[in-house]
């Protein structure tokens, strides 16, 4: 027997053969927020196909947030630049990761949604290094 077989034989296994998650996998998991503190309800959102850390997100109300560090920290990147707040999508140019488009306004899935005013081309994205 290998190294690698007698430590995973030692190990308690993490799922059992009908695929029932061990708890005490799951008694070591802490809540923690993956957001801005106060960004607000979003229905867009997008990755950087070439640097897994970068990620958008439209909210309804705030306009286009960024992290470039996985969601630890995350910077609105519209203010001043958009008439309106609400963002309804947004994606990442898979052949330039510094171009995003951002449409305005959202879908009718409640009451009180904001309306749009056509889609924002950024070229000034610069990739996190």
């Amino acid at each position: 027997m290998d190294t690698y077989d007698s430590y995973q034989n030692e190990q308690t296994p993490n799922t059992t053969l009908a695929g029932e998650v061990n708890p005490a996998l799951l008694a070591s998991l802490e809540w923690r927020s993956i957001g801005p503190y106060r960004g607000g309800r979003s229905v867009a959102v997008a990755g950087d196909p070439t640097n897994p850390l970068v990620f958008y997100f439209g909210s309804t109300g705030g306009g286009v947030w960024k992290t470039t560090d996985g969601g630890v920290y995350w910077e609105n990147i519209s203010d001043g630049f958009f008439k309106r707040a609400s963002v309804g999508a947004i994606a990442v140019a898979p052949s330039d990761p510094n171009v995003i488009y951002v449409g305005m306004g959202e879908s009718t899935i409640r009451g009180n949604v904001s309306h749009g005013d056509g889609v924002y081309k950024s070229t000034a994205c610069p990739r996190a290094e």
